[in-house]
């Protein structure tokens, strides 16, 4: 039941209170750069740390714990003053009083940022949202990781070669920057790890497919940049199949629109994302794949002190006539304005509208394999690499936590090694 009195403990005082929902790549940059200066924040979020997303395939794969990239809030927020965060769960907005309804009680706001990001689009197919992986979450990664490790234990017990091609196939479903990662991870695990640790099994039989519905690899990227992902997948032994479509899977068998099938227990989906459900808002709030519809201030369309960041938004610009690309980058710029702009209203200034600066898109495919599309030239190879660890790495919260991954990293290069291939399950609950 929800609680409908009001949260308690949060004091009542002159400053006028910020209220972040999520706590992102959006709400951290926000909390952070709006400081203390003249106003109470209260973060509001589901989980008691922030996770850095980008790395969460390294997870599922064995390259780190989760505990390398996720970063407790409460140790962030030690040294703010006036900063209150709780853990709870957006329940619904009541603009006309300036309140919030969480799953812990009520909330007063004079500034509403929503930031509650976007989870994996199904696309209605309920029998793949039922049966198949999704990776948004540090729970999510540890599944894939788990599922893997348990699926290729229990293919050590099966006699026959197609119950034995259910247990080690591995197949994903969409050619974006998850998929893509995922597919090279997994087949540098085939080459160098899973013989060493099942040499009973014939990895020969072992097959990664990565399927996408449109043309190429990479949509958000350039055509070099997709090629070159392409040449790069297909160089490491993973089938990419394009302008293809997953129909249907029922836990065993992949369904493909030219009606074929593919045996493989481990199915992950990362075919698009549709952004989290806010209630309270006017339905001409809301535009393409849900997303809340925001001016160049992030006001939300329709609501004066209501703002919405990152993926959760869709703002039209000349230059960004569908929305912004929903990536980390656009989250944290968005952010940083905002929070000049709240400051700049309570010095009775005029707001700055928002324009995105590109600063470049990449992703890694493997061992010395990456590719970049950067404001003044395209770099794929090594130097595409070298220049995705380095971003990555000091994008990471914490610097305990950027050396505990950049010694992981370090080991897995030079030994051609992951030392976290351990399967770790919560006890069943009784019944």
């Amino acid at each position: 039941m929800i609680d409908e009195s009001y949260i308690p403990n949060i004091p009542e005082n002159s400053k006028k209170r910020v209220v972040i929902i999520g706590n992102g790549f959006a709400g951290l940059k926000l909390m952070r750069k709006i400081g203390c200066d003249g106003f109470q924040i209260v973060i509001i979020d589901k989980n008691n740390f922030h996770q850095f997303q980008p790395l969460l395939y390294q997870v599922a794969t064995s390259g780190l714990e989760p505990s390398a990239i996720s970063f407790p809030i409460r140790k962030i927020l030690q040294d703010g003053d006036d900063v209150h965060f709780r853990i709870a769960e957006l329940v619904e907005v009541f603009s006309e009083t300036k309140e919030i309804s969480t799953s812990i009680g009520k909330l007063k706001y004079d500034h509403l940022v929503l930031a509650i990001g976007a989870r994996t689009n199904f696309f209605g197919q309920k029998n793949i949202e039922r049966y198949a992986l999704s990776m948004k979450t540090a729970s999510d990664a540890i599944l894939i990781r788990n599922t893997i490790l348990e699926n290729f234990e229990k293919a050590l017990l099966q006699t026959k070669p197609e119950k034995i091609s259910e247990y080690l196939n591995v197949v994903l479903v969409g050619g974006g920057p998850t998929g893509v990662e995922l597919a090279g991870a997994l087949a540098e695990m085939k080459k160098y790890i899973f013989p060493k640790d099942y040499p009973e099994l014939d990895l020969n039989k072992m097959r990664i497919i990565l399927f996408e519905a449109s043309p190429g690899l990479l949509a958000g990227m350039s055509a070099k940049a997709s090629q070159n992902a392409l040449k790069y997948l297909k160089k490491l032994g993973v089938e990419v199949m394009l302008s293809t479509r997953v129909e249907d899977y029922n836990g065993t068998s992949l369904q493909i629109h030219n009606g074929s099938d593919i045996l493989s227990k481990t199915v992950i989906w990362s075919a698009g994302v549709v952004a989290n459900t806010v209630v309270g808002l006017a339905s001409e709030a809301f535009g393409r794949g849900s997303r809340i519809r925001v001016d160049r201030y992030n006001r939300v369309i329709g609501y004066k002190h209501i703002y919405a960041l990152g993926d959760l938004c869709i703002m039209e610009t000349p230059k960004y006539p569908n929305g912004h690309p929903q990536v980390a980058q656009v989250a944290i710029q968005q952010a940083n304005f905002l929070a000049n702009n709240l400051h700049k209203l309570k010095a009775g200034a005029k707001p700055v509208e928002f324009e995105y600066k590109n600063k470049g898109t990449m992703a890694t495919i493997g061992r010395n394999l990456a590719v970049a599309d950067l404001p003044m030239a395209n770099v794929s190879g090594f130097t595409a690499w070298v220049l995705w660890s380095f971003i990555h790495l000091i994008m990471i919260v914490g610097v305990k936590n950027r050396f505990s991954v950049f010694l992981n990293w370090t080991f897995s290069y030079l030994t051609y090694d992951q030392s976290l291939r351990v399967l770790i399950k919560p006890k069943a609950p009784l019944p």
